[in-house]
């Protein structure tokens, strides 16, 4: 007799985040003693601007934060984020049709699972963040990579999406700015898009989580500003973790057609119901509070971002595209593939990744983790004086 599975096929097929498990390891190693750098994880290295603690603080002593409130968030937040959008965005939408998530990943998640059913395929332009073809697997998709490299600066264009669509295309996902590039599409290129999925009929789920963060002449073009009539069938997904340095407070939101909104909130009224009210007290002084902070801490990142490039760039074999959004550099490391680094040959970006934590002691994320391999993903979100040190070993090591 055959054994029963004891974990289900669909759990058990999701590969576990590469860039947490970079960062976890790098962790480890530094409780152990190791003077490991971690360039693996994802969020601002300053502490949530103070004006939000103190928010989040009387919070904590108000009552009627200590109760269940709606699943689909405050409507104090509600009418917050339809603020925040029109302000930065540039067009309305109902609070009705946003839902607060807990973070931007349960956003994500529930905007695939709203809208694709097993069969449908999703355009997911490569390289993507680790946790998209997941979420789309989750939602019983297809994610159908489009791949862009470093000489296109890691921009997909209109005849590669129209090229891999089929009549099973469901969805595209666009991010912009990117993770894990830094990628950003001009408004342009971003109108382009948004009229090809218009004309086709294909949803678009847009995530903006990083749409503060832009350096040199980049702009933040919402796609449904760009191709308003598409907002029928198109998703936000957005969240107050990057932009203010909220990563742990868990506060994420979706923004799409009232049918669609109807089924998320459905279903979060039983995944989770409401996010954790403090957390979205604190939002709401985030989103109402004014950017100045978060202008000096790009201001940070925009300095380091030039210092990690012009270093990268030093190194033999690797190029790096200047990066425009975000806080992330992915350089191409393909011309080190087949060299032997640290007495070690190098086959794969995986394998070089490894060696620079084994040898350099440390961490970046091998471009395996986002697609193609050949890649490393470095984040700029770390102190001046750690982002030269770690890099500086990365140069010593490949210079051997």
């Amino acid at each position: 007799m055959k054994p029963a599975r004891r974990v289900s096929a669909r759990l058990g097929a999701i590969a576990p985040s590469a860039t947490l498990a970079v960062d976890s390891k790098a962790k480890a190693l530094k409780a152990a003693g190791r003077p490991v750098i971690g360039f693996g994880a994802g969020e601002p290295d300053f502490p949530t601007p103070e004006f939000i603690v103190e928010a989040a603080a009387a919070a904590v002593h108000d009552p009627k934060n200590h109760r269940y409130t709606p699943a689909t968030g405050l409507p104090e937040l509600k009418k917050a984020i339809a603020a925040k959008t029109l302000r930065d965005s540039g067009y309305e939408v109902d609070p009705a049709n946003v839902v607060v998530t807990n973070g931007g990943k349960q956003a994500v998640f529930q905007a695939f699972a709203s809208i694709v059913d097993p069969g449908d395929e999703v355009l997911l332009p490569a390289p993507y963040w680790t946790t998209y073809p997941e979420a789309i697997a989750l939602a019983g998709g297809t994610p159908v990579e489009v791949f862009a490299g470093a000489d296109q600066d890691y921009l997909v264009t209109v005849e590669q999406l129209e090229a891999a669509r089929t009549d099973k295309t469901k969805a595209l996902l666009f991010c912009s700015p990117s993770n894990p590039t830094g990628a950003v599409y001009s408004p342009e290129q971003t109108q382009a898009i948004g009229e090809w999925a218009l004309e086709h009929g294909i949803w678009v789920i847009t995530d903006e989580i990083y749409e503060h963060l832009l350096y040199d002449d980049a702009v933040f073009t919402p796609i449904v500003r760009a191709v308003p009539e598409l907002a029928d069938q198109c998703i936000v997904v957005n969240g107050v973790a990057k932009t203010y340095a909220m990563t742990g407070w868990r506060v994420g939101w979706m923004i799409a057609p009232a049918d669609v909104t109807k089924a998320a909130s459905n279903f979060q009224s039983h995944l989770t119901s409401n996010v954790a009210n403090v957390s979205q007290r604190a939002a709401i002084a985030a989103l109402e509070g004014g950017l100045d902070e978060v202008h000096e801490m790009r201001a940070a990142f925009d300095r380091r971002r030039r210092t990690m490039v012009e270093m990268l760039r030093a190194i033999d074999g690797v190029v790096c595209p200047t990066p425009k959004g975000a806080f992330y550099a992915y350089p191409s490391v393909e011309g080190l593939i087949g060299r032997t680094v640290g007495g070690v040959e190098i086959t794969s970006s995986a394998d070089l990744a490894t060696v620079i934590l084994e040898q350099a002691e440390v961490a970046v994320v091998p471009g395996e983790a986002f697609g193609p391999s050949g890649f490393l993903r470095l984040s700029y979100a770390l102190g001046d004086d750690d982002l030269v040190e770690g890099v500086t070993r990365i140069q010593r090591l490949l210079a051997q």
